[in-house]
């Protein structure tokens, strides 16, 4: 697949998924437009896309705050001519029991995930009718489907299963306008996210025993998941609009016997 002279947007692209959709879509051929909070990481990121930066922007901002998602398809546009793809991808994961959880935390999740996605996916279809066409992948979640009691995440979950419904209402809507809209949905993926609330210590312990929660038999690595946002933001994909992806080593299909 080609996705030469496309013009793409990632959130959460300092890291992790972000990073390796911007890094693929780059070496396909797109211009790509990083989005992240952390300024020093996404030019980090930048550098190692693109070490002359003639195909790769950044902004570093809050993309839950209002007029980020504007900022974002401006600066697509100056340095690129528009917008072709928006990979909705920035997310927070902190498991924590429901009752522990406070307005804040609720507010957080919302506000990074669901509100982020909402308005991002908004300024770009804008963008995107300019165009006559585009693609937007989100990242959900398996967790949005399914509750794993080892990883306590009702807030979280609450959010992706927000996403999955916008997604489902976006596909309809901007269906006229040759706007896609689908989800990703993984399981237990081996991303930075897991060091913002475990020490690395604990990752390499405790990750490793998700394995055995997969039918396949093991987590997912970002090229994984990588894959499928590629396909779905290819014309490959262009009869599949609406549709919520499980990248999950087979967890929501079933569960093998004991």
């Amino acid at each position: 697949m080609s996705f030469t002279n496309k013009v793409a947007i990632i959130t959460g692209g300092g890291s992790g998924i972000g990073l390796g959709t911007a890094r693929a879509l780059h070496q396909q051929g797109a211009m790509v437009i990083l989005n992240g909070r952390n300024a020093t990481k996404l030019q980090n990121a930048a550098n190692e896309i693109d070490p002359y930066g003639v195909r790769v922007a950044t902004l570093a901002a809050d993309i839950g705050e209002a007029g980020t998602a504007d900022k974002l398809v401006a600066l697509a546009t100056e340095k690129f001519g528009g917008v072709d793809i928006l990979i909705n991808n920035a997310g927070i994961f902190t498991p924590k029991p429901f009752l522990d959880h406070t307005e804040e935390d609720f507010d957080t999740y919302v506000h990074v995930i669901l509100k982020g996605s909402f308005f991002a996916a908004q300024a770009a279809a804008r963008a995107m009718q300019k165009r006559g066409r585009g693609v937007i992948v989100n990242t959900g979640s398996m967790w949005a489907s399914q509750a794993i009691g080892a990883t306590p995440s009702s807030a979280y979950s609450a959010a992706k299963a927000g996403v999955h419904a916008l997604t489902r209402n976006l596909a309809i809507e901007l269906a006229d306008d040759r706007i896609r809209v689908n989800t990703v949905a993984p399981a237990v993926v081996e991303t930075p996210v897991y060091e913002t609330f475990m020490s690395a210590d604990e990752v390499r312990d405790v990750l490793p025993t998700f394995g055995s929660l997969h039918p396949l038999g093991r987590n997912g690595q970002p090229v994984d998941v990588v894959s499928a946002i590629l396909f779905l933001a290819s014309d490959d994909a262009s009869w599949i609009t609406g549709a919520i992806l499980p990248i999950d080593g087979g967890v929501t299909a079933g569960r093998q016997a004991a």
